[in-house]
């Protein structure tokens, strides 16, 4: 089943702004914007955490915005940020908030009262693919190792994921055990504040198998800590060869999740324009390059009215499945 794939579009795009050749005046070190600051809706270590302090890296270090700050904010499943967004929206002009696919389901299943249309829509980023990971000294190797286990003793196979209940690591985690033929409101599932909180568990062995983002196992798998045992990928992806996709193993689904920036609504036009600006053109630089394959991310680029109908088409998917499995 396949909860959503990034048109061929969106890839191509992301691609040759990946590819293009850089803006002069970024050599220069000409300056869109003098500072951001970064407001994250979750812990340490989570993809969202990656993701802004990822981009902030690429902008500063290319010279397209002199200094970035961040700012982790936990609680509501990502809401308590989107409300304090909201309600200091005068203050926040120089802000942008990461968020990315649980914006859609947790507005859906009424986790917080706002959504998408109640922020000022900047670009979409990145997209990173699901992973399902054990640790290294599992008995688990593979999804079908996985699936035995589960079949074995379903209560004792939890799944965690750094999401709420009906979030998008459980809905991942749902998607793969359907796919798979099993029950997909069956399966054992374990929340945590933020992926690095979920990580913590999986290494401690207080859950069987980890539903997470690749770009927070990759670091982790390359250093011995981990196993990725299946990848929602259609491809296996360079940044971890060695992991097996879904599809490889039987599995067939695919996944991808975004990840984008939003800012306080009523946000001057001149102002998003800015931050749009910015954005597009980190594309274009090494320093861009150098975070994403680190990361084993996919470009996807969309902006203002683009980013506003992908975001209108995923919560007709989403909550379409989030409908078959029960969750809604």
């Amino acid at each position: 089943m396949n909860i959503f794939k990034m048109s061929r579009r969106a890839v191509m795009v992301g691609a040759i702004a990946a590819l293009g050749i850089a803006n002069p005046a970024i050599a220069d070190g000409h300056k869109v914007l003098d500072s951001i600051h970064f407001l994250i809706p979750g812990g340490a270590g989570g993809g969202w955490d990656g993701t802004a302090r990822g981009t902030g890296e690429a902008l500063t270090k290319a010279g397209i915005v002199g200094t970035a700050s961040f700012e982790n904010m936990s609680g509501g499943g990502g809401g308590k940020a989107i409300g304090f967004l909201i309600e200091n929206a005068d203050s926040n002009h120089g802000t942008l908030m990461v968020n990315s696919t649980p914006i859609v389901i947790r507005s859906l299943t009424g986790v917080f009262p706002h959504n998408f249309r109640d922020l000022s829509l900047v670009s979409g980023t990145i997209g990173d693919y699901a992973a399902m990971v054990v640790g290294k000294d599992s008995p688990i190797n593979s999804m079908s190792d996985l699936i035995a286990a589960y079949d074995a003793n379903p209560s004792a196979t939890a799944i965690g994921g750094g999401s709420v209940p009906g979030g998008m690591d459980h809905l991942v985690a749902a998607m793969v055990m359907e796919a798979a033929g099993k029950d997909a409101l069956g399966v054992k599932y374990i929340p945590y504040d933020a992926g690095g909180k979920a990580m913590a568990a999986l290494l401690s062995g207080e859950i069987a198998a980890l539903s997470t983002g690749f770009s927070e196992a990759v670091d982790l798998a390359k250093a011995g800590e981990v196993k990725i045992i299946g990848v929602t990928s259609d491809e296996r992806v360079s940044a971890a060869p060695d992991a097996m996709t879904m599809k490889e193993q039987g599995i067939a689904t695919s996944f991808v999740n975004w990840r984008g920036f939003f800012a306080a609504p009523g946000l001057p036009a001149d102002k998003l324009a800015m931050y749009q600006d910015a954005i597009a053109k980190m594309y274009a630089t090494p320093e861009w390059e150098e975070v994403r394959a680190r990361n084993g991310w996919v470009n996807i680029h969309n902006s203002g009215d683009d980013f506003k109908a992908f975001l209108e088409g995923q919560e007709k998917v989403i909550g379409d499945l989030m409908k078959k499995l029960g969750f809604l």
